[in-house]
């Protein structure tokens, strides 16, 4: 009986275009049949957004590779629910341009791709590279360890309900210090708001802050990437702190 190949379906919230997802798919290919499904723009920090108000159009690209005219969440929830013929083995977004550490996890429309992932209980890890504005990127490497993280994650499975949360700095595989598992820590942005004035005499903001300034929390992701290690931090999709609601039962209101 003819084994069935894995089905992996690849997105991010770079656009199909973007080198990151095409080198991700490229190499993903060893591990089974890939296909993408993927925003036709750039959706940066686009969340768990869902489109609701409009209609989503699908184009057909090329072979295996699909544009959608919306957000990270919904290319996973069309693919699986209507471009796929079956439900995939496992789901990789990314490669991200830009780091997905500590609280961009809340924002990043790459980990919220993964994020809907395992809400449909499929295997998902979101994989990002964590570049400063550098002009060279180096996808070659973040590509390798989402494969050997991919064929790990096929044979063992993950637990309902998580994400893996993969960080990869920007550097040449012999400079990289090997991999660790990790925990959010947290941005220390500084001056967050940019404000300016216009040709025209208006005044605008602009959200910007300092990409690299990591607080020093020991076993967090920041700290680890900021050392040349590789990260891999489980997230859970549950939010429920249940400590806290079990505290919270004995309040008379």
């Amino acid at each position: 009986m003819k084994r069935t190949k894995p089905l992996i379906l690849v997105s991010n919230d770079d656009g199909f275009r973007s080198d990151g997802i095409r080198a991700l798919a490229r190499a993903l290919k060893r591990l089974g049949n890939v296909v993408v499904v993927a925003p036709d723009d750039e959706q940066s920090a686009s969340s768990h957004s869902l489109t609701l108000h409009r209609p989503l159009r699908v184009m057909r690209q090329e072979e295996g590779v699909y544009s959608v005219n919306g957000t990270p969440t919904d290319c996973i929830t069309l693919a699986v629910h209507s471009i796929l013929k079956r439900k995939p083995d496992l789901i990789v977004s990314g490669i991200n341009r830009g780091a997905n550490v500590c609280d961009d996890v809340h924002y990043s429309g790459t980990v919220s791709a993964a994020v809907e992932g395992a809400l449909m209980e499929i295997p998902s890890i979101a994989v990002s590279l964590v570049a400063f504005g550098e002009t060279e990127t180096h996808y070659g490497p973040a590509a390798a360890f989402a494969t050997r993280l991919g064929r790990r994650v096929l044979r063992e499975k993950l637990p309902a309900g998580f994400i893996l949360n993969v960080n990869v700095p920007n550097l040449p595989e012999s400079k990289l210090r090997g991999y660790e598992f990790t925990k959010l820590g947290k941005r220390d942005f500084g001056d967050v708001i940019v404000e300016n004035v216009d040709p025209r005499g208006r005044k605008y903001f602009w959200i910007a802050g300092n990409d690299k300034r990591f607080k020093n929390i020991p076993g967090s992701d920041g700290n680890a990437v900021m050392k040349g290690k590789i990260t891999i931090t489980p997230v859970q999709v549950d939010l429920t702190h249940y400590r806290l609601l079990e505290s919270l039962r004995t309040w008379k209101i």
